[in-house]
């Protein structure tokens, strides 16, 4: 099975067609090795670090509740985790276990996408992005990225754009 038969990256391509962005789904590029991180993945697309939008699962509490906060960030910086509870009107923000990942977006970290995930989940997306023409997101594998804008993030996730790091 090639990568992209993968059925991470076949749900995010169907996810991507679906929602109006078949250029998006088309270029997807399959990697030889793993881009875990944003500098490996900037090095592999031959793009600045800040053009890679990590997909940050958080989770949002807020008393007793607990939701999963999905974070589009510039690979650039880190997001503030205290701004965020701001913004999501939280107690505070916590890492998401694998685990909690897994369960929220059906993907493993390291690959999760904006977007194919089970249910809807709340969205920001870092208006840095906006600085770059294209941006890249990893498309459901570890080994898998696909081409956007930070206009194309908020309309395929529904997300906020917002500023997410001081």
């Amino acid at each position: 099975m090639s990568a992209l038969d993968h059925p991470g990256i076949r749900k995010v391509a169907a996810a991507l067609a679906e929602a109006g962005h078949p250029e998006a789904a088309d270029g997807i590029r399959v990697l030889a090795d793993a881009v875990r991180t944003a500098a490996e993945a900037a090095r592999a697309v031959d793009v600045p670090v800040g053009a890679i939008a990590n997909s940050l699962v958080f989770a949002a509490v807020r008393g007793a509740e607990v939701a999963p906060l999905l974070v589009l960030t510039s690979g650039a910086h880190r997001a503030d985790t205290d701004l965020l509870a701001g913004l999501a009107g939280a107690d505070r923000i916590d890492r998401a276990s694998p685990d909690f990942v897994r369960e929220h977006t059906g993907q493993v970290i390291g690959g999760v996408s904006p977007l194919g995930h089970p249910a809807p989940i709340r969205t920001f997306v870092d208006v840095d992005l906006e600085r770059y023409e294209v941006v890249w997101a990893a498309a459901g594998h570890p080994h898998a990225l696909f081409p956007t804008t930070c206009a194309g993030l908020v309309d395929l996730t529904g997300g906020t754009p917002a500023t997410v790091a001081r």
